[in-house]
């Protein structure tokens, strides 16, 4: 399923998504193979020096072609290059006015290949937020290129690293239904807040993710 931004737009996401339905389907899901990196392997610990400040930033690294039910025979590739940067966007106005502590930087490619017809989408999107826990992450990025106009969308990604036997998972957004009721008892699709992304349940068939975890960093203004 692909996302609609607003319920005046659903008519020409359906149009669009007809259009490019291997992506709308199949989420545009997968990422042409780019520098990949290694398979998962057992989650790392809790990063968090004597000082009670984290050390090692966050991160999610790895390329990896999964398996999408709803298209099982489509080539769906992710390849994600994650870190945190806690607290470097600033929110002006709010509590949160130096921003946030799962804010983050890194880039995800996606890609899809349609079975049937040999057509591929790709995309790129840049983060913007990651959060971790274990061998879990889930990010978010803004789509900077599509093959399907998408550009500037937010997208929820979710990774379950596994433990090095094959195991590892991921979720995509787009994948399942993120929808929501209007005022007006008419289905819409809603705006994917920052960090906020579906189970990883899709699992993957080739190559892996590495998830590295840290403690939540403590906001560095006193009092905020």
């Amino acid at each position: 399923m692909f996302r609609i931004r607003s319920r005046a737009r659903v008519s020409a996401r359906v149009v669009r998504g007809a259009a490019a339905a291997g992506l709308a389907l199949a989420g545009l899901a997968g990422i042409a193979p780019a520098s990949a990196t290694g398979t998962a392997g057992p989650a790392a610990g809790p990063s968090v020096p004597q000082d009670g400040r984290p050390g090692r930033p966050a991160s999610v690294i790895g390329t990896a072609r999964i398996w999408y039910a709803i298209t099982p025979d489509d080539e769906i590739r992710f390849t994600l290059d994650a870190w945190a940067e806690p607290y470097t966007r600033p929110l002006p106005g709010t509590q949160a006015s130096e921003g946030l502590p799962t804010d983050a930087r890194g880039t995800i490619r996606y890609s899809h290949r349609k079975a049937a017809t040999g057509e591929v989408y790709s995309a790129e999107a840049e983060v913007d937020c990651l959060s971790t826990g274990g061998p879990v992450a889930t990010l978010t990025a803004v789509v900077t290129r599509s093959d399907v106009g998408n550009t500037g969308e937010r997208i929820g990604l979710s990774v379950y690293q596994g433990t090095g036997h094959g195991d590892g998972r991921l979720g995509f957004s787009w994948g399942v239904a993120n929808m929501d009721m209007g005022a007006d008892g008419k289905p819409y699709q809603p705006v994917v807040g920052t960090c906020m992304a579906p189970a990883p349940f899709a699992p993957v068939l080739r190559g892996g993710f590495t998830v590295h975890h840290t403690e939540l960093e403590a906001p560095k203004t006193a009092g905020r």
